[in-house]
């Protein structure tokens, strides 16, 4: 397995898209669908909003590390996405209205490769870059599984 492979999940949510995007971009609440994120800051005033740049505390077991990014793309109940200039990962959900809900894709692209610092900082802290993004596939499927019960529920 490649450690830049993209990694991909989706699920249904039986709610509207509207619904589900509050939940999204309540960035305080993204930590509790996330499995390694504690915390994102913004790094400028005005909440979230395309160009913003978030600090963001990571955790994985005892490791904890911050990352920088930016908002990428922002189309209201349709996607949300912003690149981790640490990792070179880019963080994209994408949201469609379907028969009784909502499709949502969450994807993991690595457009132009890993940084040296997250292949280094992987393989010392993290167990390796392949090990890492082979946990991480399961983190999207768990990010979805939270959200879809946090609207639903």
């Amino acid at each position: 397995m490649n450690a830049a492979r993209e990694l991909r999940s989706e699920t249904d949510i039986a709610s509207t898209p509207d619904r589900v995007w509050a939940v999204l971009t309540d960035l305080d609440r993204l930590p509790e669908l996330s499995t390694e994120l504690v915390k994102m800051v913004p790094l400028k005033p005005g909440g979230l909003k395309l160009g913003q740049q978030y600090l963001g505390l990571n955790k994985r077991k005892a490791v904890v590390w911050p990352s920088r990014s930016k908002v990428i793309a922002l189309e209201p109940d349709r996607e949300l996405a912003w690149h981790t200039y640490s990792s070179g990962a880019t963080w994209i959900f994408e949201l469609a209205p379907i028969d009784g809900g909502t499709r949502v894709v969450h994807r993991r692209p690595v457009p132009r490769g890993l940084t040296a610092l997250s292949k280094v900082f992987a393989a010392v802290f993290l167990g390796g870059g392949e090990h890492h993004a082979d946990e991480l596939e399961v983190h999207l499927d768990q990010t979805l599984s939270r959200l879809k019960a946090a609207v639903e529920g």
